[in-house]
């Protein structure tokens, strides 16, 4: 699915439904669907014409509508395509660095793996009366064994 950047429609321009498609880069008969779905037109203009201002506002009211906000213990599966909690009550932390880290899990429903970034202190609270396992984050710098094959010990280079 294409990403829509609405402010490529200026605010106090009137577009034709074919202007608007050009510049969104969407098809004509996507913004003729849109019409339908709601978005607001100069009433008998004749070709049909948006005002900018209109779709902008119109568009944030979708994408606000569209959004699903997690509760707490929960985590959004993308192919549920909606927030679930995690399955068994688990939950595993995965820290990045001392603050923040990785929250991931299984869907419930589908068993896909679920991911969730968050701030170590912030657990308790998104994550409350679940079983979640912190592992530390990973050293960026390890001590390697042997020494480099490129390593001459004659002569110390």
């Amino acid at each position: 699915m294409k990403r829509i950047n609405p402010r490529l429609a200026k605010k106090h321009r009137s577009f034709t439904v074919t202007e608007l498609a050009d510049v969104l880069g969407v098809h004509k008969h996507t913004v003729r669907g849109w019409l339908k779905k709601g978005l607001p037109a100069i009433d008998g203009a004749k070709p049909t014409l948006i005002l900018g201002s209109d779709f902008q506002a119109w568009w944030g009211k979708q994408r606000k509508a569209a959004k699903r906000p997690c509760q707490p213990g929960q985590m959004y599966c993308f192919k549920c395509r909606e927030p679930k909690a995690p399955a068994f009550g688990m939950v595993d932390y995965a820290a990045t660095n001392a603050v923040t880290g990785n929250l991931k899990a299984l869907c419930e429903t589908c068993g896909t793996m679920m991911h969730r970034r968050t701030r170590l202190v912030d657990i308790p609270a998104k994550m409350p009366s679940l079983d979640v396992q912190i592992t530390q984050a990973a050293s960026s710098i390890v001590e390697i064994a042997r020494p480099s094959p490129n390593y001459d010990e004659t002569t110390g280079a």
